[in-house]
């Protein structure tokens, strides 16, 4: 972690076992574009968007610092410094004490590793020690059972179900809305 001239933070690294946590940089560019274009990747999350290498260039520009209503962290393997994918608190909701979790990884060979759970835990751990957040929520859809099990392995819980929340290949699919609070969290991972 950096602080500039004026006491803000300006950068944020978060490691762990296998990985590291930090902002997006102008050169992670060609993998981003792969990430955000990996179809199972863009299938499980629901995206439905096509992006340009302008339109990423430029988004990582904005999350390549804080911002005020979200934190963007690249997910990176340690040992190859090889981008893995993103995990996003967004939608801070300060005065609540309250935010969404997203996260995505490349590739099937990066799945079930481990590192989806590991960034998951190091983000929950930022939002609540550091954001002081209380409650953390997701959307998950029903079609990735896998998904499910990890976040509730994790501590999510399950708080209700969007009927029909998206439609993709001509289906309609529910979403699992799950949270976790922080006593919840500090139960499990600081006792």
């Amino acid at each position: 972690m950096t602080i500039d001239r004026k006491g803000q933070l300006n950068e944020i690294q978060i490691e762990s076992r296998d990985i590291l946590l930090r902002f997006a940089q102008e050169s992670d560019l060609n993998d981003y574009f792969s990430f955000l274009h990996d179809p199972e990747m863009k299938r499980l999350t629901g995206s439905q968007i096509e992006f340009t290498r302008d339109v990423i260039a430029d988004w990582i520009r904005k999350i390549s610092v804080i911002n005020n209503d979200r934190v963007d962290f690249m997910i990176v393997l340690k040992r190859t410094n090889e981008l893995l994918g993103e995990v996003v608190l967004n939608e801070i909701d300060s005065m609540n004490r309250s935010a969404n979790i997203r996260i995505g990884i490349q590739g099937t060979q990066h799945r079930g590793k481990g590192y989806g759970t590991e960034a998951m835990i190091q983000m929950l751990r930022y939002g609540f020690n550091t954001l002081k957040l209380h409650r953390i929520h997701l959307g998950v859809y029903t079609f990735n059972p896998r998904a499910i099990h990890v976040y509730e392995k994790i501590g999510f819980k399950r708080e209700g179900l969007q009927r029909d929340a998206l439609y993709v290949d001509g289906k309609f699919h529910d979403m699992v809305t799950m949270a976790i609070l922080e006593d919840e969290f500090r139960l499990l991972y600081e006792p």
